[in-house]
């Protein structure tokens, strides 16, 4: 377990000072998949290195399986940094060093001998589909595959958790899926607790189980991501869930309807689009209020804002009919209570 206890920071400047972190408390359970949302500026980058005290915090605590890293001295942060390691936008890896020397680097350093080291490198390169580049050097791949070298790294000391700092930024949409893919594959068979730092709120809905959102340094909204997404309350949720406007003007503007947010993780895009599938099979027609959606190697990815008429049981049926996907979640959006 991860607790963040009432977690400031404070940066002194020259003209003044700027909190860049104000009152945040969060507990993420082990073996979670955590996203951290915001927009730059919110305060995210701040808050996950000071997770792993790369930042001290100027007051608060982090928790980490009962130990306060906030209490420990340096020599003490060195050790426990082995058990939470980081991935970040820019993959920060040695250029001059091939891939199977980047991933035995902090096991060298942590004293393991050179042949054990590189015949675990060699296992952590194939688990993340590199197995054939331990010889190449950074320069010679692609973006993609210096994140997977980096992430390669980021295991070699047994961590249980992962910190993920905008680690798909740089990719692109294609790209940007395979590592998170890759990063759910590590949390499931390997257990590690993952906290993906990220202003992008496709991330967080592929990916993640609970999310929070971070605003001008403050926690605005937190929850399991299907109950935030669906039902937002804080005025930042809400300009990320839904960019195409406030879903209340919807209601107004369609009147006997109800709507239903639809999010696509990977649904199967080949066949005959699922809307209209649902109006032959079921007989329920909807409207597109709004969508957001890509198609990537026969996958969808996004999502819309349905309007289904509110009669019968139409609604109750249209969601488990899109629910019946594992690649699919609905929810009805209602007004909001805050």
């Amino acid at each position: 377990m991860i607790e963040i206890k009432n977690l400031c920071k404070t940066y002194s400047l020259t003209d003044g000072s700027v909190e860049a972190l104000k009152d945040v408390s969060l507990s993420i359970p082990d073996g979670d998949v955590f996203g951290i949302i915001g927009m730059s500026g919110a305060g995210k980058s701040t808050l996950v290195r000071c997770i792993n005290m790369l930042e001290r915090p100027t007051a608060g605590s982090v928790v980490i399986d009962g130990k306060d890293l906030t209490k420990m001295t340096e020599k003490e942060l060195r050790a426990e940094r082995q058990s939470i390691t980081m991935i970040f936008q820019g993959f920060n890896l040695l250029m001059q060093k091939n891939c199977l020397r980047n991933v035995c680097f902090p096991l060298e350093l942590a004293g393991v001998k050179k042949a054990e080291a590189a015949k675990k490198a060699q296992s952590l390169l194939e688990l993340v589909g590199l197995g054939d580049k331990a010889q190449a050097y950074p320069a010679q791949l692609s973006g993609g595959q210096q994140q997977r070298v980096a992430i390669a790294r980021a295991l070699a000391t047994n961590p249980k958790v992962l910190l993920c700092d905008e680690a798909t930024s740089a990719l692109d949409p294609k790209t940007t899926n395979a590592i998170l893919e890759l990063i759910r594959e590590i949390n499931q068979k390997l257990g590690i607790t993952v906290i993906i730092i990220t202003h992008q709120m496709s991330v967080v809905e592929s990916t993640c189980r609970h999310v929070a959102i971070l605003e001008e340094g403050q926690v605005v909204e937190q929850g399991e991501v299907s109950a935030v997404f669906s039902h937002p309350k804080s005025e930042a949720a809400r300009r990320l869930v839904f960019p195409e406007g406030n879903p209340e003007s919807l209601l107004c503007s369609l009147p006997g309807s109800r709507l239903i947010r639809v999010v696509f993780n990977g649904a199967d895009a080949t066949g005959k689009p699922i809307i209209a599938r649902m109006a032959t099979e079921i007989g329920v027609e909807a409207n597109i209020a709004y969508a957001s959606t890509r198609s990537i190697e026969g996958r969808t990815y996004g999502s819309m804002l349905l309007s289904i008429e509110d009669k019968n049981d139409d609604l109750a049926r249209a969601i488990s009919y899109l629910t019946q996907d594992g690649d699919i979640t609905a929810q009805e959006v209602t007004q909001y209570a805050e």
